[in-house]
């Protein structure tokens, strides 16, 4: 019996001392993307760039065992918040990451941060959240939603076009896509089309889009959506009328379907594996060892996801209890960026350069991305005067 005692003494000395020191035992952090469907190659990528973050710090974020739980959204609102419930209430997560689209960021944001857990999308960042409902609980690794459009709104009005017709999917996301363009560019807008989320047959569209003759078409159509619109955009014979641009439609995770129908398109965005910043380089040799594909865009979002947690924990010496101390590490944001220097606005989205790049075939005949120029420097969202949170 005294041996009993005595080793449950020493047990519960154990624990009272973890506890004096506040330092987790485990990091529990729950990892919401669209894995399933047309779109689920976006959510794997994101995946695999946030995990492969995690196994460079030997599976220890700030020194921490960590665990991530992942769950499916399915593109569905309504299934991203039974996931992100289960998440805080049943497996009592430190912090959530991933988020691919607009729609679930908006059922899952509320209670995520309503519970004060910190929220770090790898990927989706709707207007209103980069605005009036800013959080000091919320984080971006990656970009305001309009940021990448205004890019290539912005290029697209320096280049002369005068007539741009604009298509999109009517959602959040696509929602401030095109207002994203609409705000850099200047000229006509021929014509400014919403699909359904679930459309996958854009014959009616297309035809629409050829009786309007504009001399540009901008889309913003991920993931398999993209593939689809793509290649039913060159079977129209469109490809050599009318000059196409966008941003997230033509990427590393489409290419290989898209096919020829994709070159010479181009495209905006913040990042592109062929940057010379030595962060970059190491994390795309890194990436390709590990899974065997190039990565993109987000896949290097959702590791610079981990990255930010890892640094973060690791300034409060692994007490995520103290969520206070735990943000104000954040918004130092002190890692080593995919992007080079990296700093977070007032709202906590980043201010970043975005570039243009041009889809060509390589010296090996394989299409690749190649970075052109920078259309914006250190640009900050126009959201960021909305949200009452200051320095």
């Amino acid at each position: 019996m005294k041996a009993v005692l005595g080793g449950a003494t020493a047990l519960a000395l154990l624990l009272a001392g973890q506890a004096a020191t506040g330092h987790a035992k485990e990091l529990k952090i729950g990892f919401i993307a669209t894995f399933s469907g047309p779109a689920g190659v976006l959510g794997q990528h994101l995946y695999d760039g946030f995990m492969l973050g995690v196994a460079e710090k030997g599976g220890k974020l700030g020194g921490v065992p960590t665990e991530v739980i992942k769950e499916d959204d399915q593109l569905k609102p309504e299934i991203g918040l039974q996931a992100a419930r289960k998440l805080i209430e049943k497996d009592k997560v430190d912090l959530v990451s991933g988020i691919v689209f607009s729609n679930i960021m908006m059922a899952v944001y509320k209670p995520i941060i309503d519970s004060k857990t910190i929220l770090v999308s790898s990927n989706s960042g709707p207007s209103p959240i980069a605005g009036k409902l800013c959080s000091p609980y919320f984080f971006s690794t990656s970009w305001q939603n309009d940021g990448p459009h205004e890019a290539m709104g912005k290029y697209l009005q320096d280049k002369g076009v005068k007539r741009l017709y604009l298509m999109a999917p009517n959602y959040q996301a696509g929602k401030d896509a095109l207002a994203g363009v609409k705000r850099f560019f200047k000229g006509e807008i021929a014509g400014e089309v919403y699909t359904s989320l679930s459309q996958l047959d854009y014959a009616a569209e297309i035809a629409q889009l050829r009786a309007a003759k504009p001399d540009a078409l901008y889309v913003f159509y991920p993931g398999g959506f993209g593939i689809t619109f793509l290649k039913q955009y060159a079977q129209a014979g469109l490809s050599k009328e009318i000059p196409l641009y966008s941003a997230f439609t033509v990427d590393t995770t489409t290419l290989a379907a898209q096919g020829d129908a994709a070159a010479g398109t181009f495209e905006s965005a913040f990042w592109n594996v062929d940057l010379k910043i030595p962060a970059s380089q190491a994390f795309v040799a890194a990436f390709e060892k590990k899974y065997g594909y190039v990565p993109s865009t987000y896949a290097a979002q959702a590791y610079d996801s981990a990255l930010l947690i890892d640094s973060a924990v690791k300034a409060v010496g692994g007490d995520v209890a103290k969520k206070d101390a735990v943000i104000a590490a954040m918004k130092k944001a002190d890692f080593p960026s995919i992007r080079g220097a990296f700093r977070f606005n007032t709202n906590h989205f980043p201010i970043e350069n975005y570039y243009l790049l041009e889809t060509v075939k390589g010296a090996d005949g394989k299409l690749e991305q190649v970075t052109r120029a920078t259309i914006l420097e250190n640009h900050a969202d126009a959201y960021a005067g909305e949200c009452p949170m200051k320095e």
